[in-house]
Order: structure tokens, then C-alpha cells, then sequence
């Protein structure tokens, strides 16, 4: 430890140490504080918001204790020949998630800077500097996989499978799921080669594009989804992970993950899924199962804060007259795939969904 702290130099030039611990303390408290009201504002995150307060509050104590006091008197704005250098880089930002990186950088550069500055002062502040370091980069992480694209909360979602549309051409079954309310389409074709696959999806894609609001979901192919410009890939509990999914779709692609307990809930909201898929809810002729995750998983689902703040889509053998308990249960979206496609008429199928579930939960 050295003899004295850097002091501020009132009426005089500013201490060098005093300027550079001061730049950085405002540089990674405007960073933590940019985290704090993602995790407060856009995320209602209040765990997350929290540990960003105590990290930006805990920085702020240990430069008072470096500099022995106030730097105010340091700072020395109109003499600082860093303000005039930029990068274009810092002047743009493609969306949330990258606010959150640049704003998570900012706080461990900053921190790396005090803590180094710290060791010529104060070692064992310097240590805990680099503890705030380390829990900077972890709420960077945590809150990089919440603010990733999430879904809307979707109502109806067509599953769209060509051997269960009755010999119809797939894409009419489709137009008429739309004007029947559906707001969401997964492309679903476990057998289908990949050239025609793709041909579908981006006839999909067309269709879909010329609604407002209707995303088009990939079953299993994030390369596909990519290529033919989906909104997103869903995956099941033994495809590709979230991670892999997303930097195959793209870093701005939608990922649902098939769950049918708590534990793969949950999993899927840490690893950053985009929403769950949540069964079975019944029986289903379509992809049947031995063992029924039913209602009472939904509302397990919906009673887990962690869960409920994500959107999610009830699945498998859900139908107009069914879709009611699903609502009473709390509802909010139902994935359908046989009671949609082989219907006569579609559009009516999806309008009854939608009023099952808008009728059951007016009712709770």
C-alpha cells in the first residue's frame, strides 16, 4: 500500500490517479445502471435489478475508500482529450441485446481499470473490486439470455403438417388458419427433404408476411429457418440446444423449447428460450405419449415466476371443446396440430380455440 490516497486538487491541476479512478467509476456506474433499468423496466426482473444496484453501490463504496474521499474536484471534462475520440460502433445499437453487451463491457472494463489502479493503493480493495468483476460478468450473462428474442404471447399456433392436411394444398389450410384468427404458424415435417422443406417454409413465409403480426415458426431446423427468413426454430428436449439453435437461426431468432415438467421449464428459461411449449395436455393421435403432463403442469408452469414470464403454448390433442379447462387453468396459447389441418374448415377450428380460451378466462 502506498503512503497516501490521490486527493483532489482543488484550484490546481487535478490529480492524475484521482482522474482516472473517477472516469471510471462514472463509466461503469452509467453501465450498471443501464443494466439495472433493463432488468427493471423491460424485464420486471426484480433479483436481477437488485444484484445490479448492490454491484453499482459496492463500486461506488470501494473508489470513495481508494480515494480517501470525493472526486468531484477531479474531474476535468473540458480537458479530457478522450471525449472527442469515437468509434461509428458506439454510435449505433441493433436491439436490446446489444445495449445489454455494451452496457456489460463498459461496467468490466471500467471495474479491470479500478481494480489494477487499485492495487498501487489499497491490495485488499483491489480484491474487492475484483469480485464486483466477476459478479458483473455473470449479471451481463444472466440478463444477455433474458433480454434474447422473446416471443410474443401467442393465442393460436397452427402446427402445419402436409399428411395431415387431408391431401388439401398445405398452404390453403394455412390462409384459412389466418383468416380464422391463428397468429402464429410452425412449419412442421419430420419426413420432408430439405430442398422441398425449404421451398414450404418460404412459401410460408410469404403468406404469413402479408398478415400483421403472424410469426413463422421452423420445427427442428434452425439452418432452414435461416435460410427462407422465419421469425424463429422450435426445439424439443433432444434436438439442438437454445445456444446452438440461435447461432445456427441467427442472434435475433425466436427458440421455443418443447417441456413437459418444471425442471425442463425452468432449464429452458436459464438457457434463454424464447417460450416453452408446454405438454401434453391430452391425449393425441397425432404424436402420442405414455404419460400426460395435463393441466396441472400448466399451472405449475404459470405459478413459477420464472416460468410465467415467459410465453407459453399448451400442446397436443387441444381442441375447441377442450380448450377451456386449458383457459380455466390460465391459458393464455394453444399449439394445434390434426384438429386445425384436417379440419374442413380451418378458419372456423381456430376461431373456436380462440373464443374457448378468450370466453373461459373472462369467466375465471
Amino acid at each position: 500500500m502506498t503512503d497516501s490516497k490521490p486527493m483532489p486538487n482543488p484550484g490546481g491541476t487535478p490529480d492524475p490517479i484521482a482522474r482516472l479512478l473517477d472516469a471510471n467509476a462514472n463509466r461503469c456506474a452509467e453501465g450498471l445502471r443501464t443494466l439495472e433499468d433493463v432488468a427493471r423496466f423491460v424485464l420486471d426482473d426484480a433479483d436481477l435489478s437488485a444484484e445490479a444496484k448492490s454491484i453499482r453501490h459496492g463500486v461506488r463504496g470501494g473508489v470513495r475508500q481508494l480515494a480517501g474521499g470525493g472526486l468531484s474536484d477531479a474531474r476535468d471534462t473540458p480537458g479530457d482529450v478522450g471525449t472527442a475520440i469515437t468509434e461509428h460502433a458506439e454510435r449505433t445499437r441493433s436491439g436490446l441485446p446489444a445495449v445489454v453487451e455494451a452496457a456489460g463491457n463498459r461496467c468490466a472494463e471500467s471495474l479491470r481499470v479500478l481494480e489494477e489502479t487499485g492495487k498501487t493503493i489499497d491490495p485488499a480493495l483491489a480484491a474487492d473490486l475484483e469480485s464486483l468483476r466477476y459478479r458483473s460478468y455473470e449479471l451481463q450473462r444472466r440478463l444477455g439470455v433474458r433480454v434474447r428474442a422473446v416471443a410474443p404471447q401467442w393465442r393460436v399456433c397452427v402446427l402445419l403438417t402436409t399428411d395431415l392436411c387431408a391431401g388439401r394444398d398445405p398452404i390453403g389450410v394455412l390462409e384459412s388458419a389466418l383468416d380464422g384468427g391463428a397468429d402464429c404458424v410452425q412449419v412442421r415435417e419430420k419426413s420432408m427433404d430439405s430442398g422441398p422443406l425449404l421451398e414450404l417454409i418460404r412459401r410460408v413465409v410469404q403468406v404469413a408476411r402479408a398478415r400483421t403480426g403472424v410469426h413463422v415458426i421452423v420445427n427442428d431446423r434452425p439452418d432452414l429457418a435461416r435460410l427462407a427468413g422465419a421469425d424463429g426454430v422450435h426445439v424439443g428436449q433432444g434436438d439442438l440446444s437454445v445456444a446452438e439453435a440461435r447461432r445456427i437461426a441467427g442472434a435475433g431468432a425466436i427458440v421455443g423449447v418443447s417441456t413437459a415438467n418444471l425442471d425442463q421449464a425452468r432449464r429452458a428459461v436459464s438457457d434463454g428460450a424464447s417460450y416453452c411449449g408446454c405438454g401434453p395436455m391430452f391425449p393425441s393421435g397425432t404424436k402420442p405419449k405414455d404419460t400426460l403432463a395435463g393441466p396441472d403442469y400448466l399451472r405449475a408452469y404459470l405459478d413459477d415466476e420464472a416460468c410465467a414470464a415467459l410465453p407459453h403454448l399448451a400442446i397436443s390433442g387441444i381442441t375447441p371443446e377442450n380448450a377451456g379447462e386449458l383457459a380455466m387453468a390460465g391459458c393464455r396459447g394453444v399449439a394445434v396440430s390434426s384438429a386445425v389441418c384436417g379440419a374442413d374448415d380451418p378458419g372456423a377450428v381456430c376461431r373456436g380455440l380462440a373464443e374457448a380460451l378468450g370466453a373461459a378466462r373472462a369467466s375465471v
